[in-house]
């Protein structure tokens, strides 16, 4: 039996990619990694992950997330900044779901040298 892959669109399985930054064994070293992870938390329904990784300025007091949404993409169409190098990053992204799609333009940036999530503006 093969593993599945993760998610985030990765061919390695979740343990190995997102699963190890849910489970707190690591942190996300990029915006772009942070932005995967955080589309496999809305995939396996993780609110304590998203909220975790929610810019403190920014978080809301908590997060219902829709038990009927199906996740089924995620399609990164640019990141800009970012890395190890960086204190701030976007990342544009198209995640489908069943009967549509979300494109956005999420900005992420570091809290005391973690990358977390800070705003995002929707595209079309």
């Amino acid at each position: 039996m093969t593993t599945p892959a993760c998610p985030c669109g990765r061919s390695q399985p979740y343990e190995k990619c997102c699963g190890r930054f849910h489970a707190g064994t690591a942190a996300a070293p990029t915006a772009e990694a942070l932005m995967r992870s955080r589309y496999s938390a809305f995939v396996k329904g993780d609110a304590g992950y998203l909220l975790r990784t929610w810019h403190p300025r920014t978080r809301p007091a908590r997060l219902d997330l829709d038990p009927g949404m199906r996740w089924t993409g995620l399609e990164i169409l640019e990141t800009v900044d970012g890395s190890a190098f960086h204190a701030t990053g976007t990342v544009t992204f198209r995640a489908s779901y069943r009967g549509g799609s979300l494109h956005e333009r999420s900005r992420f940036e570091r809290v005391d040298g973690a990358w977390v999530y800070a705003d995002g503006e929707f595209l079309d």
